[in-house]
């Protein structure tokens, strides 16, 4: 039984002695003269403008991880269309489950609008010292008074008549 395993360990040593020997060997031989346009970073013959660093938009993620599964599920067609004659109805209702599990997280994603590319931004509510937390178009009542032109205690709902003194 241990011997099955010396095997396995002995197979796996051999690897990486291989691997070491082939990339030392590669290092000794190969010429190592860098310049500044062997160390640019190649982008198709393009020249490169600003940072790599940059921030993507998480949309991008979202649809290439949606287009990976779509693809996964074509690979997976094709060979169950090749022996589908052979192995009957079970084949069928297995792959009309598959399909439809993935039709469903397709619906689910469309719902939650991960296939919108130009979504709105979300409106953060914002805290006011002295008020609390208010919704982001919020103003407080100075400001209010001013864009309509009344003084700040008239628009406060107070009912005082300052025109009968």
């Amino acid at each position: 039984m241990l011997a099955e395993y010396g095997y396995v360990l002995m197979f796996l040593a051999i690897g990486c002695v291989f691997t070491a020997v082939t990339l030392l060997v590669a290092g000794l031989l190969r010429p190592n003269r860098p310049s500044p346009e062997k160390l640019m970073t190649y982008e198709c013959g393009e020249e490169p403008v600003g940072s790599a660093w940059i921030q993507y938009n998480h949309r991008f993620y979202v649809i290439a991880l949606m287009f990976l599964v779509f693809e996964v599920e074509v690979v997976l067609l094709f060979p169950w269309a090749t022996v589908f004659q052979d192995m009957g109805w079970y084949a069928f209702w297995a792959m009309i489950v598959f399909v439809s599990l993935i039709f469903i997280g397709f619906l689910y994603e469309l719902g939650k609008g991960a296939l919108q590319w130009d979504k709105p931004q979300p409106q953060i509510p914002r805290y006011v010292e002295g008020v609390g937390v208010v919704p982001h178009h919020w103003k407080p009542e100075s400001e209010v008074a001013d864009v309509v032109g009344q003084p700040a205690a008239n628009v406060s709902g107070s009912t005082q008549d300052t025109a009968t003194e």
